[in-house]
């Protein structure tokens, strides 16, 4: 039995601490916050697979899909719904790309179809706007950001093989050893690093030359909504941000208007199992980034969402930023190993919710028996 050390608390480091318990090894996990607070909690919750590049990030998402339905049974408490995701057409050219992501080679892997507008309505009455039609993909998922980590946690902690400590911070690492910064020694056979966007502290020599940059995101959540939505939803200003839809025609969209161009605006809504809408998102991209989160964009989300709805939405409860590593070129994370028995992953983006059970997956199996 391997001793491994997992640095980082979020859902990638704790989608690596899962994969070592698989494989029979116990394992550390440390966090230098006293609970994780970044973009593993401060998302949508999407296991979001309708998005993704096709080739292997496609295969990637879809083996996560399948980890992620097991833990939903395994461990209910994360909260795990096959509900699907709806992509709203409102305009006669997004109808079209809509129309040739359902009809490509990849589609019935992607579960995804065409539906009208009456069908639409029929699957998700909570769509009472105005649509030409939408994209249906039915491998899509939604998982609880609030209480993955945790439940997660304590499914681990069940194996006696586990131990969790939180407000440690790692401040150097070698082959067979970390130490923290009160002077505290591990011994560990595998030190896996997983620091998100923290691209500074004991990870920053080890990534120092990797392609990567942070994004920061504005999101919201509202009171609960009087309905359920049945899907997750999305719109047109989203085939502009994934990768899935960069293979057909976009040049002939309607240009998006400067606030859109500004922010980087797409709209994205899920709905938490207590009936609030998490609604975002916008992106940026040149750090410093502002400590301050504007109000327009929130503005624009909001009627975006009305539009789809065909209703005013309920109070907004809570606004915040997020902030996350995504690697530059064609990757799906970056992976790193400066040292025997070291590996260092992050990079995954705005995927990392949909696909570290796999990213975690492939590390072990690339590390070898």
């Amino acid at each position: 039995m391997e001793r491994v050390l997992v640095v980082g608390g979020g859902v990638v480091g704790t989608m690596h601490a899962r994969q070592a318990l698989l494989l029979g090894h116990s394992v550390i996990q440390v966090e230098a916050d006293a609970a994780p607070r970044r973009a593993s909690v401060r998302n949508f919750g999407l296991v979001w697979i309708s998005g993704r590049a096709a080739g292997p990030e496609l295969s990637l998402a879809l083996r996560a899909r399948e980890i992620w339905a097991s833990i939903g049974r395994d461990v209910p408490g994360v909260g795990f719904r096959s509900d699907g995701s709806l992509t709203i057409a409102q305009a006669p050219e997004e109808l079209a790309v809509l129309e040739a992501v359902a009809a490509a080679d990849d589609a019935g892997a992607r579960g995804v179809r065409m539906l009208d507008p009456a069908t639409t309505r029929a699957l998700n009455p909570a769509v009472k706007g105005e649509l030409l039609g939408a994209l249906l993909c039915t491998q899509d998922g939604v998982v609880e950001p609030g209480r993955v980590l945790p439940e997660l946690r304590a499914s681990f902690a069940a194996t006696g093989r586990y131990e969790f400590r939180p407000s440690t911070s790692i401040a150097d690492v070698g082959p067979g050893w970390a130490e923290d910064s009160r002077g505290n020694r591990f011994d560990a056979d595998l030190v896996v690093i997983c620091p998100g966007s923290r691209h500074e502290g004991v990870a920053a020599s080890m990534l120092a030359d990797a392609p990567l940059r942070r994004c920061r995101l504005q999101m919201m959540q509202t009171a609960p909504h009087p309905e359920r939505l049945t899907t997750s939803l999305a719109d047109g200003d989203s085939l502009r941000y994934y990768p899935v839809f960069a293979r057909f025609p976009l040049e002939k969209l309607r240009p998006p208007s400067p606030l859109v161009t500004e922010h980087r605006i797409q709209l994205l809504v899920s709905q938490r199992a207590t009936g609030e809408l998490t609604i975002g998102d916008t992106h940026a991209y040149d750090e410093p980034f502002d400590f301050a989160v504007e109000e327009e964009p929130y503005e624009h989300l909001r009627s975006r969402v009305e539009s789809l709805l065909g209703g005013p939405l309920p109070p907004v409860q809570r606004r915040w930023a997020g902030v996350y590593s995504q690697a530059t070129d064609d990757r799906v994370c970056v992976r790193v190993s400066p040292a025997p028995g070291v590996v260092v992953v992050t990079g995954l983006g705005g995927r990392g919710m949909t696909l570290s059970p796999a990213v975690a997956e492939q590390t072990f199996a690339e590390l070898g028996p």
